[in-house]
């Protein structure tokens, strides 16, 4: 592993919250991109308020992508978020490409986003269990984001 910048958290710790931290980065990363994918297609009743709500949900799931992966560097590990790496290590449905009616959309999204949240929330666990609060406190954020925007979506129903 490359230089790491936390003493505290031995080899084993940083090493074990590195690779949570890619897991849940990938699926970060497949559901930002199952956001854009509703976005561009659906159609229909409430387009402009939910084609814009989702703009903006995509903007958080990169911010908070962007969190873990810097997360994984600083503890001395490397971000894995290229495309190859997402496709295969991502856990969450693929997303329906054929697919235009809107309450569809917001059922499949409302669906991958609860997945995403509960993967975090043992993500966060996992991580106060090793001793490392800050990565929990970060992937705390990141739920509470993924829980929000999991209700801003379904409330749409």
């Amino acid at each position: 592993m490359p230089e790491h910048f936390v003493e505290e958290l031995d080899q084993g710790t940083r090493s074990a919250m590195v690779k949570l931290l890619n897991a849940n980065l990938s699926n970060a990363i497949a559901l930002t991109l199952a956001v854009k994918q509703a976005h561009w297609n659906l159609k229909g009743r409430g387009f402009i308020g939910v084609h814009e709500l989702l703009d903006e949900v995509a903007d958080r799931l990169r911010e908070g992508a962007d969190l873990m992966a810097e997360r994984a560097v600083i503890l001395g590990g490397f971000a894995e978020g290229t495309l190859e790496v997402v496709a295969e290590r991502s856990e969450i449905d693929a997303y329906p490409v054929e697919e235009a009616d809107i309450a569809a959309h917001i059922d499949a999204l409302k669906q991958r986003f609860k997945f995403v949240g509960a993967e975090v929330r043992k993500g966060i666990v996992e991580a106060a269990e090793a001793g490392d609060e800050d990565t929990a406190d970060l992937l705390t954020g990141v739920s509470r984001a993924l829980d929000k925007d999991a209700w801003f979506i379904g409330a749409n129903a």
